[in-house]
């Protein structure tokens, strides 16, 4: 279970505490959580749950139940449908804007690079998710566009999300990844336009299909 910080109000903690736990899969998609429960994990009143609960359920983490508690949602087929194809628009798009790339994109592309094998090398998944997410954020604000960096910013916790239980369901994924990501920074340096394009299209096609799961 993720440790509450000692940092900001009792409605943060609470907040930072439920997230995490939603995020990195501590709690799992038709979880019940009871007020009670958390004020105990935070070491808070109930007054401060309450106020993080109703901001994660404005997020679509949470549906409150009166004097019930808050359900986990489940992560929608829809919910998969919308982000894969945002991903696919907005990352296409920008790799291609960041080609020719400049030597300060390529060396942050792979510190980030490092990270991630890094992370999977100690089995923190979640680490890895995050430092994998951030990998594509970082080609996404180098096409320089605000309103894409924006809109792609509202992803984050749904790939968070989706990448943790993904690498959780397929072990093998982990290694497949970090190649594919190898892939789209090695296009990136040969200045190959087409070649990331088509490195990112496969990779996010790949991923979906995992997502999705069979027949789905």
């Amino acid at each position: 279970m993720p440790a509450a910080t000692r940092t900001g109000t009792a409605a943060d903690r609470v907040y930072q505490h439920v997230k995490e736990g939603v995020l990195e899969r501590h709690y799992e998609g038709g979880t019940l959580l009871t007020e009670g429960e958390l004020a105990d994990a935070v070491g808070v009143s109930r007054t401060p749950v309450r106020e993080a609960l109703l901001r994660l359920e404005t997020e679509g983490l949470l549906k409150l139940y009166p004097k019930k508690g808050a359900l986990v949602l489940p992560v929608s087929a829809q919910e998969i449908t919308d982000v894969i194809e945002t991903r696919l628009l907005v990352e296409e798009f920008t790799v291609r804007r960041a080609v020719p790339a400049p030597p300060g994109l390529l060396d942050r592309l792979a510190v980030l690079l490092a990270q991630q094998q890094r992370h999977a090398a100690e089995g923190d998944l979640a680490a890895m998710t995050a430092a994998d997410r951030a990998f594509h954020a970082e080609i996404v604000r180098s096409a320089g566009n605000q309103i894409l960096c924006r809109l792609y910013d509202q992803l984050r916790d749904r790939q968070l999300r989706m990448g943790v239980a993904l690498l959780h369901g397929h072990p093998d994924r982990v290694e497949r990844t970090l190649a594919e990501h190898t892939e789209i920074l090695d296009a990136l340096r040969a200045g190959d336009e087409a070649a990331a394009a088509a490195a990112v299209r496969g990779h996010i096609g790949r991923v979906e299909a995992l997502v999705r799961g069979p027949g789905r």
